[in-house]
């Protein structure tokens, strides 16, 4: 069908991915994307509740666990992506090579953003077990942002927050922020995004298309530009 509205949720590991790719994909397809981001856990939320939508693009559980309730179709992996810390654009980037390194970084920080785990994001869970693990959480608490809806590195651009802690693919987009670089590999997370079409969706082939034009070439440019790997 043409010039279609295709309803796609999403949460923010690829927001900036779909946002890029949506004139793209307008011009080559004729139809038109409505993208809707939200926080992992209200888009899925929304889903389990009824909600129809076209595309569904989430961290791979999610997708798995709306896949077995009958929610979306099986879902197809678009990207790999790892947890980075961002710091206002011409401050100094501290070493964060080792968990060392990195555990004396945050002990030093005077104010950290991150993702309120309540809001289901893989990144704010895993800040939350790292510093336990760490030993570290009760001395960070008091400095610790929580953030949801929006980019951490934001704050950090506003100088709101020292540093902040996300998807690497939500911290290359933010102007005024810059990537020191990713979590050290003994506490790194690395989160598959998969998309997936609604079991109610009113136009799955435009869906299936959608999702086939973020596996092309084109796409693949951009997601590589924004910090995230190939799966």
């Amino acid at each position: 069908m043409a010039n279609s509205k295709i309803k796609v949720m999403s949460s923010g590991g690829l927001k900036a991915v779909i946002t890029a790719l949506t004139g793209a994909f307008e011009g080559a397809s004729g139809h038109h994307l409505v993208p809707v981001f939200a926080p992992p856990a209200t888009v899925k939320s929304r889903i389990e509740s009824g909600e129809a939508v076209d595309v569904a693009v989430l961290a791979a559980n999610l997708i798995d666990d709306l896949a077995r309730q009958g929610k979306v179709r099986p879902g197809t992996a678009l990207a790999r992506s790892r947890l980075g810390l961002a710091v206002r654009a011409g401050a100094p980037k501290p070493d964060i090579g080792t968990v060392a390194a990195l555990r004396r970084v945050l002990l030093d920080a005077a104010t950290i953003v991150v993702t309120d785990p309540a809001g289901g994001g893989a990144s704010g869970i895993h800040f939350k077990t790292m510093i336990e693990e760490l030993g570290i959480a009760e001395a960070l608490r008091p400095k610790l942002k929580l953030n949801s809806g929006s980019y951490n590195a934001e704050l950090v651009a506003r100088g709101e927050a020292e540093l902040a802690i996300q998807q690497i693919s939500e911290i290359v987009p933010v102007e005024g922020a810059e990537l020191v670089g990713p979590l050290p590999a003994d506490v790194q997370l690395t989160t598959v995004f998969k998309a997936a079409i609604g079991a109610d969706a009113a136009h799955p082939e435009e869906a299936k298309a959608f999702i086939a034009f973020l596996g092309s070439p084109t796409a693949t440019a951009v997601i590589e530009a924004g910090g995230m790997q190939m799966p």
